[in-house]
């Protein structure tokens, strides 16, 4: 592998990695915090509020794979990216644990982990090297402009988990 594949395989490993750790975070303290929402006493639906995700992730991988294949990579990526975050957003402001797992349900809904890899197994070296913005010195990559893109989600989802956190919701 050359430098750049390294580097990139580096980078992608990183940010399935810290994908996994944002949205897994909750395993340990979830079942503690179910106990202050409606109906977080049902062992039953907490379990399935933790378990959705997954369920929902791993049925529609190999449909948004050949959306991917269809409509294109960036559309399904980004459709995918808005309704995982629309996901997010449900399961911070959920008041009761059947909102959470709607909420859950939404973000597994969002599953782009087959096109993310298909739309990467797609660039090549020159592609990732080629130049997105020329005002930044250095000017930056596509490479780098996607490891931002999902860094800022990442930090935004738990951002929202922390101001509900902050206001006791």
């Amino acid at each position: 592998m050359s430098p750049l594949e390294v580097r990139a395989s580096l980078s992608l490993a990183s940010l399935f990695a810290l994908r996994m750790l944002g949205l897994f975070l909750i395993l340990p303290v979830f079942a503690v915090h179910a106990m202050h929402l409606a109906g977080g006493e049902n062992r039953t639906l907490v379990g399935l509020a933790l378990g959705v995700y997954g369920l929902t992730q791993g049925v529609l991988q190999l449909p948004f794979g050949i959306a991917s294949d269809r409509f294109g990579r960036k559309k399904v990526i980004v459709f995918g990216l808005l309704v995982f975050a629309a996901g997010s957003f449900l399961a911070a402001a959920a008041v009761d644990i059947r909102w959470t797992i709607a909420g859950r349900a939404l973000q597994g809904a969002g599953a782009i982990s087959a096109a993310v890899m298909a739309m990467l197994a797609d660039l090549t070296p020159a592609a990732l090297d080629r130049v997105v913005d020329r005002r930044w010195d250095p000017p930056v990559t596509l490479g780098v402009r996607l490891v931002s893109i999902a860094d800022d989600s990442l930090q935004h989802a738990g951002q929202a988990a922390y101001v509900r956190g902050l206001l006791g919701a």
